[in-house]
């Protein structure tokens, strides 16, 4: 693959409330998923019930991916939706601390999910329009930084307060986050935001005409990355989750500390490791890192089967965070990298979202029953061996992929 470059330099009073944007949309985003379970387990519900409710989530939020990215490539409001996206998990987020219905926390996890669907290519799709193709691998590389430095503050406090004042205070401190996100993308301007580039238009070019959707299925590499990050999270997806509720079932100590480690662990990892990947796909290019990415799951698997404890989580949550460190950065930056001038990458980048989507919603539920049945220990090695499959595609069209950019 071709070396990128960054030849783009944009006025710092901008770039800052795009950083503020993803800081604090971390702990909205991800910041209560890994505490649920905690917090529905402690009312009650067994595993496999935990898995399917974030399974009709996340089978929610997939089916929504792609036409929420065509709707972020066709509006000129791309901020607006970021705004209603924090509101509506807000408001889910409330629903479950007041009601533990199966149906109305199946109905919050859909509302987040569907919300969540449209704040990924909306904040791709801002950062395109600021700093144009040229400038989005390195700025997507800070972006992903300041994300998971978000993470690791909020899941700090998180534990924290989840300690001292029990697991309410966990879903207030993300409604804290969320009003945090409205305010820094209210702060960007909506003028500095090109809508031609931020949809992956040529540059340079006059015609606003976008290519058909059929684009998407006609570029191999692109239904190559999807497939192959398909298996990965279809096996990653539980890892964390299920990592947490075995630490409660063997009694390791307060669980939301225990959790709020996990996701520290993993978090700074990933600050180290999304900067890392900026740097790497600019000498080397995108292949490289996402290979690393996906052997790193069945190393995980292996090792969490057979420490489920606190000297446990630092090996094994240090290797999520090189894996999804390093595909934060590059799965966006491939997709707009492949889609540039065909103005449909925020619906490309939704299409992989789905795809990988496919395998993250399904794996709770897998992952959850197997547990159930057969135990912690080998229901982990289970979901590492899914990534077998991205390894196989990634290195069987080694040579397609490699010449895609």
């Amino acid at each position: 693959m071709s070396k990128l470059k960054n030849t783009s330099t944009i006025d710092k009073r901008i770039i800052w409330p795009l950083q503020s944007l993803n800081f604090c949309m971390a702990d909205l985003q991800a910041g209560i998923g890994p505490f649920l379970g905690i917090f529905l387990l402690a009312h009650g519900w067994k595993s496999g019930l935990i898995g399917s409710v974030m399974t009709i989530g996340g089978v929610a939020g997939m089916i929504m991916t792609i036409p929420a990215g065509a709707l972020i490539d066709a509006t000129k409001r791309k901020r607006f939706y970021v705004v209603i996206s924090a509101v509506f998990t807000i408001i889910a987020s409330a629903i479950i601390l007041v009601t533990q219905n199966f149906w109305l926390v199946s109905i919050s996890q859909v509302a987040t999910a569907i919300a969540g669907s449209a704040i990924g290519p909306a904040i791709i799709g801002i950062t395109l329009g600021i700093v144009k193709q040229k400038g989005f691998n390195r700025q997507n590389g800070y972006n992903q930084a300041y994300n998971h430095a978000g993470n690791v503050v909020g899941a700090a406090l998180s534990g924290y307060l989840g300690y001292k004042f029990g697991m309410p205070a966990i879903f207030i401190l993300s409604a804290v986050f969320g009003a945090l996100a409205i305010l820094s993308v209210l702060l960007i301007p909506a003028k500095t935001i090109d809508d031609r580039a931020a949809r992956g238009m040529k540059e340079g070019g006059k015609d606003d005409k976008a290519s058909g959707i059929k684009v998407l299925l006609q570029c191999k590499p692109l239904l190559i990355l999807a497939g192959a990050l398909a298996f990965f999270h279809l096996g990653n997806g539980a890892m964390l989750p299920l990592y947490g509720l075995a630490a409660a079932a063997n009694h390791q100590g307060n669980a939301s500390v225990f959790v709020a480690m996990t996701i520290v662990i993993a978090q700074v990892v990933m600050i180290a490791t999304s900067l890392l990947a900026m740097h790497m796909a600019e000498n080397k290019g995108y292949w490289l890192v996402l290979l690393i990415s996906f052997l790193s799951l069945p190393v995980r698997g292996l090792l969490a089967a057979y420490l489920s404890s606190h000297i446990g989580i630092y090996p094994v949550q240090i290797l999520d965070g090189i894996g999804a460190g390093l595909q934060s950065v590059a799965v966006p930056g491939l997709v707009a990298h492949i889609l540039n001038g065909t103005g449909r990458v925020n619906i490309g980048q939704g299409a992989v979202m789905t795809v990988q989507g496919l395998g993250a919603s399904f794996s709770p539920a897998i992952g959850g029953w197997i547990a159930q049945s057969i135990g912690y220990s080998t229901t982990f090695m289970v979901l590492g061996a899914f990534a077998i499959g991205s390894i196989l595609l990634w290195t069987f069209f080694a040579k397609t992929l490699k010449e895609a950019c």
